[in-house]
């Protein structure tokens, strides 16, 4: 096995697909500009990779993923530094400053309000990140329910989530997607 490389299968800043018809739909994915698909199911994980990079010779987080930091960490037998980047040059994919984004606004750690639709996490509900507050369960749900949420037409709010593990990839994922859009 060697490693691959590609390009993501969504349009540019909106958000990422995890299943074929998301890469597929009218809004945002890529119907007409592609030869074809394959279906492999929904991603089991749904966040991108991890990016770690090397300069000045020290492991350093470029963009949190599918691997939390703390594993890479235990491997290296050392902590990563944290790469804090500029969203007007970036050096890797997902460093833009609004990226992920749905059409919709987007709260972050709040309370439901009237008129939002509401991404739940520990507890059950039609958009539960997760019911029980399982992380990996939580990645993996990600995209959907934000892609699902924002075809209510209504604004978006998010429990608050961990920030350990995959929490952390999970925030940044909505910190870009709630930011001001360019």
């Amino acid at each position: 096995a060697a490693p691959l490389a590609a390009p993501s299968a969504n349009a540019s800043g909106r958000i990422s697909p995890t299943t074929a018809d998301h890469v597929l739909a009218p809004e945002g994915g890529l119907d007409g500009r592609i030869a074809a698909v394959l279906d492999g199911g929904p991603c089991p994980l749904g966040l991108e990779s991890t990016i770690i990079g090397w300069p000045d010779g020290r492991p350093t987080l470029l963009r949190p993923g599918g691997i939390p930091a703390e594993e890479i960490e235990a491997l290296l037998g050392r902590p990563l530094a944290r790469h804090q980047a500029d969203p007007a040059a970036p050096n890797a994919p997902g460093q833009l400053g609004s990226h992920y984004a749905p059409r919709a606004s987007l709260r972050l750690n709040a309370r439901p309000s009237p008129g939002e639709t509401h991404l739940t996490f520990g507890r059950p509900g039609p958009f539960s990140l997760s019911d029980t507050g399982d992380l990996t369960q939580a990645a993996a749900r990600l995209f959907d329910l934000l892609r699902r949420a924002d075809a209510q037409g209504r604004p978006i709010s998010v429990a608050p989530i961990p920030d350990h593990g995959l929490g952390a990839a999970i925030n940044d994922r909505l910190r870009r997607a709630a930011a001001p859009r360019p």
